[in-house]
């Protein structure tokens, strides 16, 4: 059944109960085929997003959305794998009209973090809460009186700088694999932000989205087109 024994067992159907989310954490095996492998997988994620559903607190999701909404400049922090998702949550607000930037060098975070002020938002992702990058970039925000939003684990160095606190507690060994679980809850409390803030602008988002899907158009192919329309014999082979 995948427990370590009766002990290992209890503990995890302790834990279902009480959150309402049953427990599929699967550990993944060598002989694990291709259908288990995806099994388990998507397994995992399934149960890591129900946990953070249910995690949610609402004054915290509102407190960021404000924050946001109000700033004069948003920047998103990340290291490693979380500097992806940074750069993911750059490309959602940034078309919403508002001043963003992502960055995921330390020696860049610091620059930044040293010019923003009380107008401003940093938010700062981590999955362990203990990179010494980000918390020293926090640190200097904070000094200069910038509003801090944390997505990260709750009971952390970056969880206790934090003016919000979104958490995103999961259960995920990254001692020696990247951050799967984790990124995926990131980003869906990236998404819940963005959204958010979309609500809260009504019209202004939607005029500032549509410019964007305007900007495209001539990127895209229309429905029932030739993609290879229009090429020479040489390009088609």
């Amino acid at each position: 059944m995948g427990y370590k024994g009766w002990p290992d067992f209890k503990i995890k159907f302790a834990a279902s109960l009480m959150t309402g989310v049953p427990y599929v954490h699967s550990t993944l095996n060598a002989d694990d085929g291709a259908g288990m492998l995806a099994a388990k997988v998507l397994d995992n994620a399934v149960s890591a997003l129900l946990r953070a559903r249910n995690d949610v607190q609402a004054s915290q999701i509102s407190a960021a959305i404000d924050l946001i909404d109000q700033a004069r400049r948003v920047e998103f922090y990340g290291v490693g794998n979380s500097g992806i998702v940074a750069q993911d949550a750059q490309h959602k607000f940034f078309r919403f009209d508002l001043a963003t930037a992502a960055y995921s060098d330390s020696h860049v975070q610091l620059m930044a973090a040293s010019l923003l002020g009380p107008s401003d938002v940093l938010v700062a992702i981590s999955h362990s809460g203990r990179s010494r990058e980000i918390l020293d970039a926090v640190k200097l925000a904070r000094k200069n009186r910038c509003p801090v939003v944390a997505i990260t684990a709750s009971g952390t160095p970056l969880a206790e700088q934090a003016d919000v606190l979104l958490r995103a507690n999961t259960q995920e060994d990254t001692e020696l694999y990247s951050p799967m679980i984790s990124r995926l809850v990131h980003l869906a409390l990236i998404d819940v932000i963005a959204l958010g803030v979309a609500l809260k602008r009504g019209n202004e988002a939607s005029r500032s989205l549509e410019k964007t899907k305007k900007s495209l158009t001539e990127k895209r192919l229309s429905s029932g087109s030739d993609p290879i329309r229009g090429l020479t014999p040489e390009d088609r082979r």
